[in-house]
């Protein structure tokens, strides 16, 4: 991966975690760092989903790619603040 590709994915990211803790409801205990690093993970990690399926490069834009970075981010906000949760 080209530094290129480094710096969008940590950009896409950012904007993908703070989608993903958008999309779970109610209050949550994740600090906002922690919230871009989610967006991160799920945006690579939700690339190489997309790829695997083969819809991860079509020729307009990305859609069901974005859906499942999208799912994965508010499933790790959620995750984390279930976890922080129980830590109290």
């Amino acid at each position: 991966m080209e530094i290129a590709g480094i710096i969008s994915a940590i950009v896409i990211g950012t904007v993908i975690g703070v989608l993903g803790r958008l999309i779970v409801p109610g209050r949550q205990r994740v600090g906002i760092l922690l919230t871009i690093g989610v967006g991160i993970v799920a945006a690579l990690v939700g690339s190489a989903i997309a790829t695997y399926f083969g819809v991860g490069d079509t020729k307009s834009v990305d859609w069901i790619e974005w859906l499942i970075q999208l799912a994965l981010a508010a499933l790790g906000v959620a995750a984390l603040d279930r976890s922080k949760r129980r830590r109290r």
